[in-house]
């Protein structure tokens, strides 16, 4: 019994001593996103602010490309220390593995969740001059004229596409559906009126927006934002009550990472996301702080994923 108690007692010590060292040495953060985005400008700002509390350099290595898989092949075999983390959304998450089948991947049996920084939601933006004045008049134009109207998006698979496709299931529409590499291809087009709506995030449609080049029918969330108060919620406008259409971003690390280095890195990042700096600049993006455990991360990623298998399948859409 003693030597029972001794093995008990020294693990305890361990993995106190793990929490209280961590970090000793420098956290390389890796992001499947471009220098420039709203991830990255987030990423950015929370370590800035992590390198204070920890007394350590956190470096931020931006690898986007692949669909993700770029910043995951950097990252996979590092060891599961917390000293290698990878920052990516939740269609990263939820959406990789049956976009991929061919890879045999599912990003959470290879990384484990460990912190998340925000959500965003998305409006629905159409030019300045489309005809369409609500949901109502977009999806009866959509219901007249079959794979005739055309919305964009940053990518097979993203938001903005999956959203499309599961607003043509909830109103019994078929859409045709136009990817652009670059966001800011998109929203150029969709102001001049090469595809005929989008979705899109306040800080990657705000500048066509400012330019007086796109206007907000809805946004695909629960309640207004205050930063477009005007834009109502798509319910609001005439679709279907309650639809959603987000994205949120964490931080993961590869597999088997010591569950008091996760809780420390969690309960840091919280109090990171809580400094009213951080807040303002959350909020100029439009921004949702969330500060879920590991354990809420999995869960709404697994519910994520739920949905996007039924929307892939229904397609068949796959990037194999």
């Amino acid at each position: 019994m003693k030597i029972f108690a001794l093995i008990a007692s020294l693990a305890l010590t361990t993995s106190a001593f793990a929490q209280s060292s961590y970090p000793n040495k420098s956290v390389n953060i890796v992001t499947a996103f471009a220098a420039g985005s709203g991830p990255d400008a987030v990423l950015r700002q929370v370590t800035e602010k992590l390198s204070k509390i920890w007394n350590q350099p956190v470096l931020v290595t931006n690898k986007p490309g692949g669909s993700g898989f770029i910043a995951i092949e950097a990252t996979k075999a590092a060891p599961a220390d917390g000293y290698t983390l990878l920052q990516l959304d939740s269609e990263h998450l939820g959406a990789l593995p049956h976009l991929y089948k061919s890879k045999n991947f599912v990003t959470l049996n290879t990384y484990d969740p460990v912190a998340t920084l925000f959500r965003t939601p998305f409006f629905v933006a159409v030019a300045t001059d489309s005809k369409w004045r609500n949901m109502k008049d977009l999806i009866s134009a959509a219901k007249a004229a079959p794979n005739k109207v055309s919305y964009g998006s940053w990518g097979i698979g993203s938001p903005g596409h999956l959203g499309g496709e599961q607003l043509e299931l909830l109103t019994g529409t078929e859409m045709t559906h136009v990817a652009y590499r670059e966001v800011s291809q998109l929203f150029t087009s969709v102001g001049a009126g090469d595809v005929q709506w989008s979705f899109g995030s306040l800080p990657s449609s705000s500048g066509i927006y400012k330019a007086g080049k796109l206007r907000y029918l809805a946004i695909a969330a629960a309640k207004r934002v205050p930063q477009m108060p005007d834009v109502p919620t798509i319910g609001e406008a005439g679709g279907p009550a309650g639809f959603e259409v987000n994205s949120f971003v964490v931080l993961v690390a590869p597999k088997g990472i010591a569950k008091d280095v996760q809780a420390k890195i969690n309960a840091d990042v919280q109090k990171v996301l809580a400094d009213p700096e951080v807040k303002a600049r959350f909020n100029t993006f439009a921004f949702e702080t969330i500060t879920w455990s590991p354990e809420e991360i999995r869960k709404q990623a697994e519910a994520k994923s739920k949905i996007y298998g039924e929307l892939v399948k229904r397609k068949n859409i796959s990037l194999d």
